[in-house]
This record gives C-alpha cells, structure tokens and sequence, in this order.
C-alpha cells in the first residue's frame, strides 16, 4: 500500500509540473550553422546565437462571452430593442424594468426615423414599445413584459458582469432657419446674389 501511495504522489507531481503555466517565455535564435533554435532559456554563452527573439507564450485559455450561453441564446434568437422618448414616467419604468432584469436591450428614439416607426407601428406613435424578438407589447404592463422575456428565455435577475446600455441620445434641436426676406416696395426688385 505504501508503495502505490508513493507512485501516486510522483505521478501527480509529474502531472503538476507537465500543466503548462499561464505565461510562458520562449527564446529564438540562430546558431553559427543557420538552425533555428527554441528554447525555455537564453542563448548559451558558448554558442554565438544570432537574431535571439524572446517571446511571451500565453496560456491555452479560450476566450468566451461574459454573458451565459443561455443569455446568449435568448439574444440571438430574440433580440430585444425598446423604443422610448422623453414621454416621462412611463418610459423610465420600461426602462428600468429592462435593466433591473439584466436584459441586453437595444434602445431607440422614434424621433430619430418617424416616418420608420409610423411604418413599425401601423402609423401610431405611442411609445414605450418593446420588441421581443417579433413579439410587439405597446405600453408598459410589468406582467406582460415578463412573460414575453420569460418565454424568450432572459433571466430574472441581472448576470454577473450586466452593464446597463446608455440610454439613446436626445437628438440636439434643429436650428431655426432665418426668416425670409421682408417684401421689398413696389416697384424695386431683388438684386441677384454676388458672382463667385
């Protein structure tokens, strides 16, 4: 028995030293005969290495989503846009109702494209509307936005690392364009603009 426990504990040490550490450092050189040579450690003294290269090796770690793979699939599959104003209470709630729940959602002004939304909207322009997917849902009602984001498969509470999305811009008001030129008396006519 003693002796399986001493192979155990060199096997598990033998195991422990092959696990690659996460950086790694890795020297490149030429030798005098034109190999290419790659090492854990510097050139020796002895040897004249030409063109050394010392290079950091990351780990073998594969980069994911921060976002579960079943929030993944809720936002491919059913991708949620809100569309808000400035309308006040109602908006704010939708809103936070969105972000209080973690879900990715994308937000947008129907003042920005009118004429698009009157067109999503069968020419209404009540907002909030949220998109589901295809799913429609006009106004703010927290039991049917719920079970339309149960359904798709969001989670009820926020994932770990949720950052709220900024809210839309307000479009920045329209310059006024300067009043048209007085009437001129009768008789005298306007003077054509300057040649360029």
């Amino acid at each position: 028995m003693k002796k399986i426990v001493v192979q155990l504990a060199v096997l598990m040490s033998a195991l422990m030293s092959a696990i690659p550490a996460q950086a790694a450092q890795l020297y490149r050189w030429v030798d005098d005969k034109g190999r290419v040579e790659w090492r854990d450690t510097p050139p020796p003294a002895n040897v004249k290495a030409k063109k050394v290269e010392q290079r950091i090796v990351g780990g073998s770690t594969i980069e994911t989503s921060t976002m579960p793979y079943s929030l993944q699939q809720a936002v491919r599959n059913f991708p949620v846009t809100l569309y808000v104003s400035n309308c006040g209470e109602g908006c704010d709630k939708a809103r936070a109702h969105l972000v209080r729940r973690g879900i990715p959602f994308t937000q947008k002004n129907p003042q920005d494209d009118v004429d698009g939304y009157k067109k999503l909207t069968n020419g209404g322009m009540e907002v909030p509307l949220l998109f589901v997917g295809n799913e429609r849902l006009r106004g703010y009602e927290t039991g049917a936005w719920d079970t339309a984001l149960d359904t798709a498969g969001y989670p009820r509470q926020p994932a770990p690392g949720y950052s709220a999305p900024k809210p839309a811009a307000t479009p920045a008001p329209k310059p006024a364009s300067p009043p048209p030129p007085p009437p001129l008396p009768e008789g005298l006519e306007q003077a054509p603009p300057p040649a360029q």
